[in-house]
């Protein structure tokens, strides 16, 4: 996949906000501070398409950005930011399973984890949330830059262990410092879209 043009195009809080063209989804989810935002600008190779923001769990929007004129890469929101209020907590909760249960758009979903740290309980809720509505997903971690080779490969170990992942769950790594992993993640990603292929 080559990504010639991204924007933003809105955010939304419920169905009725959600583009209404019919272009296939693929959506991003996972811890706040986990590198969600830096991997997408990272993929379509924009420094601030989506926000960083200096504050964990700040973003509480479903924000869609159109790739190529022909797909959208999806931002849900954060989850498992402790400074947040449990009426914030399930809020976010409520908005990530609306759009996982009825969106037929959505082709595939990426949840990303951070290479330094064990699955939370959060990360295995997401993940089962996922299967259950029997959706493509991709596993990619990322901040690879932070830890030794050894200490990847034993913590991968233990990301697929606590997952309970199963053989054909990709498991993709990521380093948003000098972008190693990028090219994998774009293939694989095209290869969960059922779009026509560019002449």
């Amino acid at each position: 996949m080559k990504i010639k043009q991204s924007e933003f195009l809105i955010s939304a809080v419920d169905s009725s906000q959600y583009p209404k063209d019919n272009r296939e989804e693929i959506a991003f989810v996972g811890r706040s501070n986990v590198g969600k935002s830096s991997l997408i600008n990272a993929l379509v190779n924009r420094k601030k398409l989506v926000k960083v923001s200096s504050t964990p769990g700040k973003t509480r929007l479903i924000n869609f950005f159109l790739i190529n004129d022909m797909f959208y890469f999806v931002d849900l929101p954060g989850y498992g930011y402790a400074k947040a209020s449990k009426r914030e907590i399930q809020g976010w909760g409520k908005i990530i399973e609306k759009y996982l249960q009825d969106r037929k758009q959505l082709k595939a979903i990426v949840l990303i984890l951070d290479c330094r740290h064990k699955p939370t309980a959060d990360d295995i809720t997401m993940y089962k949330w996922i299967k259950h509505y029997k959706y493509k997903t991709v596993i990619i971690v990322t901040k690879i830059d932070k830890i030794s080779k050894n200490k990847l490969y034993d913590n991968l170990k233990i990301i697929k262990d606590t997952l309970e992942l199963k053989k054909d769950d990709e498991v993709l790594t990521f380093s948003a410092l000098n972008k190693k992993g990028r090219e994998e993640i774009l293939d694989t990603l095209d290869s969960m879209l059922n779009l026509i292929p560019e002449d």
